[in-house]
């Protein structure tokens, strides 16, 4: 495991004047208050098994913790439970984000270009723009992670959840189809 050197609390570089205090604070208020970029603001803790939006595809639900509407489309971050032997999404790239995995509970298999993983609890794995990959459960019981993706996709999920609670599962071509108009390819 690679370690890097702690970050010295007390240098001099690190340290906010009171004056940019001041500034950066000026500036988060008019961040906050900025209306154009059409934010809502949610303010409050978004608890375990709860979303501001909630989904279900491929035996996965999935609780959108953070959402593009918040934050401009800098980021999306969702709670997804994934069950056992569950249908893995088609390998593919993003090529408009960069997305990254955190387990909470079980085990999650990722393929990252040709590398085999296995994540356990407390595992991180970034998948950068990009590059190949798909993930699963590789447990016999529900694996649960949290996923990050930046900027946002929440509104491919959305569109997930409709392919798949239609009265037939989606073919694999319409779930590439989805996939291509939200900046994912095929691997």
């Amino acid at each position: 495991m690679r370690m890097h050197p702690p970050i010295a609390r007390n240098d001099a570089s690190a340290r906010m004047s009171l004056a940019n205090l001041a500034t950066f604070a000026e500036e988060l208020r008019a961040v906050v208050g900025d209306e154009k970029r059409g934010r809502e603001m949610i303010v409050g803790v978004v608890g375990r098994g709860e979303g501001h939006e909630t989904y279900n595809a491929r035996g996965s639900l999935m609780m959108f913790k953070a959402l593009a509407s918040q934050d401009g489309g800098d980021f999306s971050l969702m709670e997804r439970t994934l069950p056992p032997r569950g249908r893995k999404p088609p390998p593919h790239r993003h090529t408009n984000c960069s997305e990254a995995y955190y387990v909470l509970d079980g085990q999650v298999s990722v393929t990252v270009e040709d590398d085999q993983l296995v994540v356990g609890p407390e595992g991180f794995v970034l998948i950068p723009r990009g590059t190949a990959h798909t993930f699963g459960n590789a447990g016999d019981n529900e694996a649960r992670l949290l996923v990050i993706h930046a900027p946002a996709m929440d509104a491919y999920f959305a569109g997930l959840h409709e392919l798949w609670n239609r009265e037939q599962p989606p073919s694999t071509d319409e779930e590439r189809a989805l996939m291509a108009r939200f900046g994912m390819e095929p691997a």
